[in-house]
């Protein structure tokens, strides 16, 4: 059969039907009740059920993986990158208090490549069935000449829903004496990897498939680590320490990604106190020691560019830290207390 024009030009359609007919069997793990339709339609539908809400507020976000994919590129592996992308989206608003509601992606290549394209799809669908989000739709895009042969791009939507009144605002309800726990990260998530990626590969001569002292596996595994989704410890906290008409003891959160503590944690301060971050106070990552000792990189910029083994932070008030900290333990994440609220000018400092 004579090859038709558009798919010798580079964009083959049929190839593009047949891979996304697997799509209903890979997304029905993500099925919520509130969804409407099928996935392919012009339009992904959701009924809200406005009835469990006084006043809801959606909340979204918008965010991509960045060039943590050249390592999945380099290794040919892309069964992470989609739940590093929808993990990320869900911390995002997790900080508001916002469960997620469902989640839309977009994946941008050259050439489509169907086992490329199927396992990215899984890591979408594991994550978001791991988070009660609903996978409701995307676009997958063929774009001959415009990426790198074996290269892709993907980005992700996620929306999120939160009663008006739980909604958390750290500008107006942390209070000096207030105290910072850090919840481990994995590793480097999903940000900081240009400058990764140039201290391990440029600076120190390695290959994603190097072994170094200290680390379990290859470099390239330890920065392809999921990305850690927050999203169902921070919905048990609010339900565990902020009861109706009382005051909240969990006061905010900052999800630590490109900024590092320096700049995230200043988005949930009032103008005047700052947060004071104690270096030393958690168990670092060997991956962090690894850069810390090596890269030559000052640490006020490392604790601006990686989240150097944490994260998220919560900010909750003195009496309840200690019990706040057991409960995440509790919850399988590594935590610790990390740091306090000052008097300042609403900044992050790292000591």
């Amino acid at each position: 059969m004579k090859q038709k024009a558009y798919a010798a030009a580079g964009v083959d359609i049929d190839l593009g039907n047949k891979v996304k007919a697997t799509l209903p069997q890979l997304l029905a793990s993500t099925h919520r009740r509130e969804v409407l339709g099928k996935v392919g339609g012009f339009g992904g539908l959701f009924a809200l059920d406005v009835k469990k809400y006084h006043q809801p507020i959606l909340v979204s976000s918008v965010d991509g993986v960045g060039t943590k994919l050249k390592i999945a590129f380099t290794l040919d592996r892309h069964d992470t990158i989609g739940a590093d992308l929808v993990n990320h989206c869900v911390n995002d608003i997790a900080v508001l208090g916002a469960e997620p509601l469902f989640f839309l992606d977009y994946l941008g290549t050259g050439k489509l490549e169907p086992h490329v394209f199927t396992d990215i799809i899984k890591g979408f669908a594991r994550a978001c069935a791991a988070n009660g989000c609903a996978l409701i739709g995307g676009e997958t895009a063929q774009m001959p000449g415009f990426y790198q042969p074996g290269e892709y791009d993907v980005s992700g939507t996620i929306v999120g829903v939160v009663e008006k009144r739980k909604m958390l605002n750290g500008q107006k309800t942390v209070k000096r004496g207030d105290v910072v726990i850090g919840i481990a990260s994995s590793g480097l998530h999903t940000n900081g990897y240009s400058l990764g990626r140039k201290i391990f590969f440029e600076q120190l001569g390695l290959k994603p498939t190097s072994r170094v002292p200290g680390l379990k596996g290859t470099i390239g595994q330890e920065l392809l680590k999921e990305h850690i989704s927050y999203g169902p410890v921070v919905q048990k906290l609010l339900k565990k320490f902020n009861r109706t008409g009382s005051p909240d003891q969990v006061k905010a959160f900052a999800h630590i990604t490109g900024g590092g503590f320096v700049d995230n944690i200043p988005r949930v301060l009032p103008a005047k106190l700052d947060v004071v971050i104690h270096k030393g106070s958690w168990s670092m990552l060997p991956i962090f020691q690894i850069i810390a000792e090596q890269s030559g990189v000052p640490d006020e910029e490392l604790y601006q560019v990686f989240n150097m083994g944490i994260g998220m932070v919560a900010i909750v008030t003195a009496a309840q830290a200690p019990a706040a900290l057991k409960f995440i333990q509790a919850q399988k994440h590594d935590a610790w207390i990390i740091g306090e609220v000052v008097k300042g000018r609403g900044e992050a400092r790292v000591v």
